[in-house]
């Protein structure tokens, strides 16, 4: 079964987590207050579209995306992937997009607020769910957990969540997307 938009090729993106471990388990998560655009008002992963332009791959896009959005540097060997999330929008398919998920937990550089984002540390115990996509609260604690996922989420209006599908996979490819 599963949630269908259409055909339609999907945009690529991407979402960067900062992590931090305490005896093996992610105790802390940098999240970034958007201050503009796509998602203003909402605290996220550093990220965006990968670039049509000069036909960046997704883990580079999402490399390029931390250093604009936050500040960090971050070594491609050193992101892991956790998740694929589908968004549909039926009252703006332009919005509809694959999202590609990393952690990472070595990065170069201090997390600092950009013209676009504003990071700032939290405990997992103390993510701010309410001020985030409706849909986090759904798939983020599994991959704080350590699970894979491939989600699907179909959004209405005032971002309400329509449909939603959760799989945990054993495995997740890191693709080189164009």
């Amino acid at each position: 079964m599963g949630i269908s938009n259409g055909s339609r090729k999907l945009r690529n993106a991407t979402l960067v987590f900062l992590v931090k471990k305490n005896q093996g388990k992610i105790s802390d998560i940098c999240l970034a207050m958007k201050k503009r655009g796509f998602g203003i008002g909402r605290w996220n992963g550093a990220g965006g579209k990968v670039g049509d332009n000069h036909k960046e791959t997704v883990i580079e896009a999402a490399r390029r995306e931390a250093k604009e959005e936050i500040g960090v540097d971050i070594n491609i060997v050193d992101f892991y992937k956790v998740a694929e999330l589908t968004f549909y929008f039926p009252r703006n398919p332009a919005w509809d997009q694959l999202v590609h998920v990393y952690f990472t937990e070595s990065w170069s550089g201090e997390p600092a607020e950009s013209e676009e984002m504003s990071p700032k540390w939290f405990p997992v115990s103390e993510i701010p769910y309410r001020i985030m996509w409706p849909d986090d609260e759904f798939w983020l604690p599994e991959a704080l957990k350590g699970n894979l996922l491939k989600a699907t989420f179909k959004f209405g209006e005032n971002d309400v969540i329509l449909e939603k599908e959760i799989n945990i996979c054993e495995n997740l490819e890191i693709e080189n997307i164009n």
